[in-house]
Parts: structure tokens; sequence; C-alpha cells
């Protein structure tokens, strides 16, 4: 589908053979992004990856990001605090039951859950509600129609509506947050004695070291470390969300994910991440719920860099195209019965989230695809294994799967616009 956003171009695909066409054939072709005046000014001229347009400085800090950042050995290296944060939030949910209600608050848990293990690994410890406070603001921001971009004459409704001034305010704020965590790393210097412990150790020790064939300057830094932090926190608690959503709406594939962890679990006082390769229910609840909601419904949109033929069809230089994930997911075409949860559809096929599979593209796929999809899946796994094998859970009295709100949010990441209020029974084997 075509549209024309004020003065520009935008191509929506929406099917498997469009995706795979972007993606894959043209991959190079479509591998920029579209100028965007609030990324800009929250990522430092988009000097992260996320936003940075397709060229050399962007495939160094993607080389920086994966190589140094997001490599097996250093997702590896943060695997105790994963099992660690996770630990605290079973406690936690064990301690809400036994001092007042049963009836706990699922998001805020998930949400407290992804910013704790994500300020430690990337920024060294927690900052509890600061950070996320900052964060929360920011994000928000990211998914935000700015009608200036498309309509350039109309730029002045920014200022009127006041999007210039949160912008300005949301930018202020992060920057003087990120400056204090990386002048606590220096003064501790950290970063210069023995193995580094954190993303922003790792980064300073490749400013000073030079490692890399290009200058790491202050503002690329403070730039890729607001991408792991704002992108790692906020679409994975989104996912655990999503699916704890789900398994209470269907209790029959909540009890056969359950049975499959408690089974696998017998002897054990923990689940850890060496048992998660055999759950192979748990790994097709998680893709069922990616199918029916990708965190990030419509993927970061793409630019061409020169005219590309998409499906037949010329499309000139400079186009737009946002890659519709969610619609994708729910093809009839590629699914049967796609409206329908069902992770059995998943335990007798290959198909998988990594962007090889165009049926199934939650982290997008190609050179833009997310880099940091290995280090999400072993949190969502990790976690909602442990969590089906300490309690039992189900909706409050009264709510029935049918009946809970499924209503979405707005913003860059799609959120339930409710919390999700679940009654939580420890489980004694």
């Amino acid at each position: 589908m075509l549209l024309h956003l004020g003065n520009k171009p935008v191509v929506v695909a929406s099917s498997v053979d469009a995706a795979r066409d972007i993606m894959k054939t043209h991959d190079l072709v479509w591998s920029s992004r579209p100028k965007s005046s609030i990324a800009d000014r929250l990522f430092y001229g988009s000097k992260d990856i996320a936003f940075s347009p397709y060229g050399e400085y962007w495939r160094q800090v993607r080389s920086v990001t994966v190589f140094h950042l997001l490599s097996n050995k250093r997702v590896q290296s943060f695997r105790d605090v994963g099992e660690e944060e996770i630990l605290n939030m079973i406690e936690n949910i064990r301690r809400e039951c036994e001092s007042s209600s049963s009836v706990i608050d699922l998001r805020d848990l998930f949400c407290s859950l992804t910013n704790n293990i994500i300020s430690r690994v990337a920024l060294g410890r927690k900052y509890g509600i600061h950070g996320k406070t900052t964060l929360d603001g920011f994000v928000n921001l990211l998914g935000t129609f700015n009608v200036g971009e498309y309509i350039p004459w109309l730029e002045w409704f920014n200022k009127i509506s006041g999007l210039d001034t949160k912008v300005e305010k949301a930018a202020n704020e992060m920057d003087t947050f990120l400056e204090s965590v990386i002048e606590e790393h220096i003064r501790k210097e950290e970063y210069c004695s023995g193995e580094a412990k954190d993303l922003v150790d790792v980064l300073l020790e490749i400013q000073n070291g030079n490692e890399t064939c290009f200058p790491l300057q202050r503002d690329s830094l403070k730039a890729i470390l607001l991408d792991t932090f704002a992108a790692g926190t906020d679409t994975t608690y989104t996912a655990l969300d999503w699916i704890m959503t789900e398994l209470l709406r269907h209790p029959r594939a909540m009890v056969k994910l359950q049975n499959e962890v408690r089974q696998l679990a017998q002897g054990k006082s923990e689940i850890t991440e060496d048992d998660l390769g055999n759950m192979q229910y748990l790994k097709a609840v998680i893709k069922e719920t990616l199918r029916l909601h990708p965190p990030n419904p419509l993927l970061l949109p793409r630019e061409s860099l020169e005219d590309v033929k998409l499906l037949g069809y010329h499309i000139p230089a400079k186009t737009q195209v946002i890659i519709n994930a969610w619609a994708i997911g729910r093809d009839p075409l590629s699914w049967e019965n796609p409206d329908k949860y069902r992770p059995e559809r998943f335990l007798n096929n290959d198909i998988d989230v990594k962007g090889l599979n165009f049926e199934l593209i939650p982290f997008g796929a190609g050179r833009r695809g997310c880099p940091g999809i290995g280090f999400a899946i072993i949190v969502n796994e990790l976690a909602i294994a442990r969590l089906v094998h300490k309690f039992n859970f189900a909706l409050p009295e009264g709510i029935k799967g049918e009946d809970l709100d499924m209503t979405e949010g707005t913003g860059i990441t799609i959120r339930r616009k409710s919390p999700l209020l679940a009654v939580a029974t420890p489980y004694s084997s």
C-alpha cells in the first residue's frame, strides 16, 4: 500500500513476500532510516544504532554493539544478573502473597525486573524510580507523530502543542542522567582494571584503548548506551506482559506450560538457563505471543537509498517503508486460524523469531534487525519458566479470560493499556 503523508511517499508492507523483498532481497537498498527531528534530538543527532542513517558511521557503531556489547560471550557474562533479579521478583511475589493479598500487578513487576536487569547490565547498578521515570517519558516521545516531518509548513504546530518543549526536556533529563552514570564510572576507574563489568565499562575501554577504526566520541557513547537501555527495557517488559496475559486468558496453555516446566525441574530448587533448551512448549508460548503481539508492531521505518523494484512496482529513492509485523503475524495466507492463540502451531515447525522466517518478524530482519534478540529471549524464557515453576496463576475472582481488557496503548512500543492483575498462589511440589 502506498500512502502520501504530506510531501513524503510511504509504502506500508503487510505481507511475507513484501517483507522478504525489503529485508532480504533488497536489504541494502532499504537499509537506511528516514530523518527524524525527534530522534535527532533524543539520540545526539541520531548517533545510535536504531535511528542512524546507513553508512560508515552506522556500520562502526553496529560493529561495536554486536562484537563488544551483545556477543554470546558478553551475554553469558550477564547470566548471574538475570538469574538474581528474577529470583528477587519471585521473592517479592512470595512476600506479597504472605503479607496482604494474593492479587498482584504483574506488569509493574515485569517493568521493575527488566529495568533492574538492563540497568545493572548496561549501567552497572540499579537506578530505581529515577531511571524508570526518565525512561518512560523518553520512550513515549519516540512514538509521537511529528506533523512537521511530513508537512514542513506546519512545523510551527510543534511549538504550540508543546511537543518541542517535551522533547527538549526529555533530552536534557536523559543527558544529565547518562552524564552522571559515566562520570561515576570514570571516578571509580572501574573500566580500566580487569574484566569490564558492564556496558559503560566496555565503551569506556573502547574509547580509551582505541579498539575501533573510528574515535568513539562522548555523544556516540551516550547514544549507544541509550539504545541499549531504552530498547532493552521497554520491549522486554512489554513482551512479558503480553505472554502472561495470554496464558491467563488460556488456562489450558498455562497448565500445559506448568507441567512441562515442573517435570523438567524435578529435584531442582531453581531453573537455570541450562534447562531452557529442553522446554519446547515454553518456546512455542513465547513465539505465539510475539506473533499476535509484537512489541513494535510497526517496525522502525526504513528509507530506500536508490530506485528499486518492490513486488514488481517501481519505488523511487528516498521512499519510506513501514513493515507491519502485526499484520504479517496474523495473515491467513501464512497462519491457520490466525486470530486464535495456539502455541502448539510452533511445536512441529522450524519457524523462529531470529529474522530468517518472514512470517514472524517481531525483531525485524536483515541489516537493521535488532541485535539484542538473544539477550531478550533468554530473559523472557527464564522469567516465565521460573514464574510458572513457583506459582499457580489465575485471574482475580469474577473476571473471565474473555472479559480481560485487551485494549492497547499508544507509542512506538504497544503495551496493554490496563495493569495486569493476577492471583498468585505458591506451588509446592
